[in-house]
């Protein structure tokens, strides 16, 4: 079934139709499987993710874990409905010691990640990339309004854990979250061709009636020892959502044959799945010549004279790695 929007009232009975099989990258898509209480997000990337990570040439882990954390990001940011900004951040201890995705709504994306080389091994996951730090999660609305974040602690686990972390402490839905990374070759005339692909899907449980929606109290962690915690069993529909979306693999989700709508019929066909207007995704820096001089003039005179390097002022976007050159003169040193 199809419609223009989850949030949409839908008051005629919505066509039913063959799930198409034709691919579609650089998409979020919007999913309701009503007979469950479930709504969700599909991701699919492809040359967006590509450009992104072929900018800076990262080792396979990393482009691996930033594609991860894109890919996280999106599912996050695309459900807001304003044009501002959802940024995913993390600071660690771990060989990748910082990185950033910054997503502008409704449909721009750019990302960085921080790593040392000398403490890359091969076999690490992205747990043990990260190792011990935090994660922020931080929602801009603009300059008029006030900015909206959320911290979660990271303790060797992966993006994934972390999400679920946010949603069980920040939000209170009952949220589970599959992200796939993955390096595809293909032939062509001039050989083989490197490209990376990724996908994920998020996936909540919001039912109508107040008592199915109880979640239990988080634990106190001071609490005496013997104390029984606060419990609330689950949902039967919840636990058939957890139970489908565990089925799905990686390969799946980065499949370039398989469509989003293909892969969602497989995994609800039987309680029905309702489709709704994909939501495009791009590639693109938001950097200009004038925001970084704008930057340049933020800057103590003494730290923009500091900055004056055989005769002028270098200034290099870490997203998209544009160089921006500037006259002592037009960078405000006197």
């Amino acid at each position: 079934m199809t419609s223009q929007s989850p949030d949409t009232k839908i008051f005629l009975e919505t066509p039913v139709r063959a799930p198409s099989a034709v691919p579609i990258d650089d998409t979020v898509l919007p999913f309701e499987v009503a007979s469950l209480d479930l709504r969700g997000r599909l991701t699919r990337l492809g040359p967006a993710l590509d450009d992104v990570l072929a900018r800076h040439d990262y080792p396979p882990a990393v482009g691996k874990l930033l594609g991860e954390a894109i890919v996280l990001t999106t599912l996050l940011g695309s459900s807001l409905k304003f044009e501002g900004r959802f940024i995913l951040q993390t600071q660690t201890d771990g060989p990748v010691s910082f990185l950033i995705v910054d997503f502008q709504a409704p449909d721009r994306l750019r990302a960085y990640a921080r790593f040392d080389a000398k403490r890359l091994k091969d076999g690490l996951d992205s747990g043990a990339l990260l190792g011990h730090g935090h994660l922020a999660m931080t929602i801009d609305q603009g300059p008029d309004m006030s900015r909206y974040q959320g911290l979660v602690a990271l303790e060797g686990g992966s993006l994934e854990d972390a999400a679920h972390e946010y949603f069980l402490r920040s939000e209170q839905i009952p949220t589970r979250v599959r992200l796939a990374v993955g390096e595809e070759w293909r032939g062509g005339e001039e050989g083989p061709r490197h490209r990376w692909r990724a996908g994920g899907m998020l996936l909540q449980f919001l039912p109508k009636a107040p008592e199915r929606a109880r979640q239990a109290d988080l634990h106190p962690g001071d609490a005496p020892e013997g104390v029984v915690t606060h419990t609330v069993e689950e949902d039967d529909a919840w636990i058939e959502g957890q139970s489908l979306i565990s089925t799905v693999e990686d390969v799946e989700l980065i499949d370039p044959d398989l469509s989003g709508e293909r892969l969602l019929y497989r995994l609800f066909h039987e309680r029905g799945v309702r489709v709704f207007k994909p939501a495009p995704l791009r590639a693109q820096c938001s950097c200009s010549r004038e925001a970084v001089s704008s930057m340049l003039a933020s800057f103590a005179a003494q730290d923009r004279a500091d900055m004056v390097k055989d005769g002028k002022v270098v200034v290099t976007c870490e997203f998209c790695g544009s160089v921006y050159e500037f006259t002592p003169r037009e960078a405000g040193v006197e």
